[in-house]
């Protein structure tokens, strides 16, 4: 039985999420996430300025998936139902396959994560625990709506991105697809409709890390 489907004690869970964040922070091997989707994209060459508008964005992308581990882990560890614990697990480890897939293309535009990595973590690990103490359809409903916001972010990012930059369009594209997949699954499971200010929230709280990492 793998770790992510055992059903630990809430304080073995707390350890282990606190283990992810320490991974999340180490580079990650390239042998670990073997199916990147830049995988033979050709590299075009980028001037200074789109290379560092394209590392700009993978930056930014880099800490949102670092904010995906924090939260999904954090509903995972209050999640009441053994069913959503799982769904929430396997949800992060897709997530953690995005992190490598962004932090790889980040070091190949020679550029680094943000500075600001353990704080997006614990903030968003800290939001996850308050949405699945709510319950698990309410936190199944943040699944969804922060995918959803997610998806819409990625279509921005992907017409922002400068068209030489295949290899960073392919990760996001690739990211794309799971996120809205992610969120169809968490509605299907149950997940409800989050009030309107509650939306507005978490597109504010979105807009502050993605500022932050932008710069930092």
């Amino acid at each position: 039985m793998s770790a992510s489907a055992r059903d630990y004690r809430p304080s073995d869970r707390l350890i282990l999420g606190l283990d992810r964040l320490a991974q999340a922070l180490r580079p990650a091997p390239a042998a670990a996430t073997p199916h990147d989707p830049a995988a033979g994209v050709p590299a075009a060459p980028l001037d200074e300025a789109a290379r560092r508008a394209a590392a700009d964005l993978m930056r930014v992308n880099h800490a949102g998936e670092i904010s995906a581990q924090g939260l999904y882990r954090g509903q995972a560890l209050v999640a009441r139902q053994a069913q959503t614990r799982a769904h929430l697990l396997e949800a992060a480890e897709e997530e953690r396959a995005h992190l490598a897939w962004c932090e790889r293309r980040l070091a190949e535009l020679g550029d680094r994560p943000s500075r600001l990595a353990p704080l997006w973590y614990a903030g968003s690990f800290g939001i996850g625990v308050v949405a699945g103490l709510a319950g698990d359809r309410v936190s199944l409903g943040f699944v969804a709506e922060t995918e959803k916001q997610v998806a819409e972010h990625l279509d921005d990012h992907l017409q922002r991105l400068p068209a030489a930059d295949q290899r960073s369009r392919a990760v996001l594209q690739a990211m794309r697809a799971d996120e809205t997949r992610h969120g169809q699954a968490a509605e299907a499971r149950g997940g409800v409709s989050l009030p309107g200010p509650v939306r507005g929230l978490m597109r504010g709280i979105a807009a502050i890390m993605k500022q932050g990492a932008a710069r930092l």
